[in-house]
């Protein structure tokens, strides 16, 4: 089972590791065309039962409780993404020869011959945005397309159903593209790069190279954000097929193969005759929603890769025209005595928040939740400026009230010590409390959402309903 494509899955004695979102649909999919399946899954709670249950019924060994040995015989894994390197079952794998696949690359694999070219976008914050802009774009210029991978339609149902595309937007995780070797895109963008899922890939250097290999082997262009440096080094690195250009988006004005912006207009000086001395406009920024600086960046990069394959300008601004970005991100909830209130509860990392804090002039900050070993001077210090008040919430909150007591010891703190369903109905009012006509009072919570809530959405949900309640009164 080397590089090439995988023919006759008749007989093969394959494992998937892990069951969820993609370990099920692998096991399903390689069982129907002829494989001998084995699942091993590291849990055995009531949900793996269920889905063990609905596996065995069509024929598929399922081994629960024990994601660590490799089962007699294999001769190929293919594994759920979020699993560490360092398992042990990869050990055994790598001292039997066996290779491991991930979702990603089974989907790579299993393309047809005339198989839909991928436009592919990772990179530690914007990535869904920008695939959804990048969709809305290609539908925009009449093609069938899909958003795929970590959003959206499934990457084997895309490659493997009925519906046949032109072009599919896909969204790689750098969990992905670790077990994605053989992946070759037709042009791939890395929007950014800051420290995020270091415990997983052991270090910076290593979380950089699995974002890195989306460039490998790309046709037309490798998108890097001319800001973000480390981007363009990673172009640098790459092998790439004869041809393919560097192609930079920048929040300035572009030079010769860049994209930026122009007096409010979106410009391309990379896809044009005679870049040198020409510019193409795309669209307005005002044709975005929301317009903060980094979600002008997220479009920059969706109409590179857009451009990259061949669309005209018209599409790219009807594209943008047409986008809604999802819930949390950004959201406008409601403006309340003379107060907007922003729901950015998509912000789970201090890279995020300090795209989100840099959209406002006065702020007042809801933060915390649980770190993720992340530290929070930087953003502090950044956004000291802005900061009209914060209220803090949630397990690590203790960890930004010591860098605001650092770099921003004059901007008063409501530090909330409770944990409870009520807890962010009390930080809004603290919010109003501290706020100014004028101000925005922001949810960018730079934690994860685990410690009080089932997820970022729930908590945004209990922001926008806080917020709601106070309109009411």
């Amino acid at each position: 089972m080397g590089s090439g494509q995988v023919t006759d899955w008749q007989g093969k004695n394959v494992t998937v590791a892990g069951l969820g979102v993609s370990g099920v649909p692998a096991a399903k999919v390689l069982h129907g065309l002829g494989a001998h399946v084995t699942v091993v899954n590291d849990g055995d709670d009531e949900r793996a039962r269920a889905q063990a249950a609905e596996l065995r019924a069509m024929g598929v060994t399922v081994r629960l409780g024990d994601g660590d040995s490799l089962p007699e015989g294999t001769e190929l894994i293919v594994t759920a993404p979020g699993w560490k390197p360092d398992k042990p079952l990869f050990a055994a794998a790598e001292r039997a020869g066996v290779p491991v696949w991930g979702d990603v690359e089974l989907a790579w694999r299993l393309r047809g011959p005339d198989a839909a070219p991928w436009l592919a976008v990772t990179g530690t914050n914007g990535k869904t945005t920008t695939v959804q802009m990048l969709a809305a774009i290609l539908k925009a210029a009449g093609l069938r397309t899909a958003a795929v991978g970590n959003i959206g339609v499934s990457l084997l149902d895309a490659v493997l159903g009925e519906e046949r595309y032109d072009v599919l937007a896909v969204e790689l995780s750098s969990y992905q593209l670790h077990w994605a070797p053989s992946l070759r895109a037709h042009s791939a963008a890395v929007l950014n790069l800051a420290p995020d899922h270091l415990d997983w890939h052991g270090s910076m250097e290593a979380y950089a190279a699995a974002k890195g290999r989306v460039y490998e082997g790309n046709r037309v262009a490798c998108v890097y954000n001319v800001a973000d440096r480390a981007t363009e080094d990673l172009v640098r690195e790459a092998d790439v097929e004869e041809g393919c250009r560097a192609v930079g988006f920048t929040l300035g004005t572009p030079g010769p193969s860049q994209l930026g912006v122009v007096d409010g207009i979106l410009v391309d000086r990379a896809f044009v005759e005679n870049r040198q001395k020409n510019a193409q406009e795309l669209a307005e920024v005002s044709d975005i929603d929301p317009p903060a600086p980094h979600n002008i960046a997220n479009a920059l990069a969706a109409a590179a890769l857009a451009r990259a394959f061949g669309v005209e300008p018209k599409a790219v601004r009807d594209g943008l025209r047409s986008f809604t970005p999802d819930a949390h991100r950004i959201a406008h909830v409601a403006d309340v005595d003379g107060v907007a209130y922003v729901d950015d509860s998509k912000a789970t990392n201090t890279h995020a928040a300090q795209a989100s804090l840099a959209a406002y002039g006065s702020i007042v900050w809801i933060a915390g939740g649980l770190a993720k070993g992340a530290t929070f001077d930087e953003l502090v210090a950044g956004a000291a400026k802005r900061l009209r008040g914060v209220v803090l919430i949630g397990a690590d909150r203790a960890l930004i009230a010591d860098a605001l007591a650092r770099h921003a010891p004059e901007v008063p703190v409501v530090d909330l010590d409770r944990t409870d369903t009520g807890a962010m109905l009390q930080a809004v009012q603290e919010a109003r409390r501290l706020a100014r006509p004028g101000d925005t009072v922001l949810l960018a919570p730079a934690c994860a959402s685990m410690d009080m809530f089932a997820n970022y959405n729930k908590r945004g949900d209990a922001f926008a309903e806080a917020v709601r309640e106070l309109g009411a009164r």
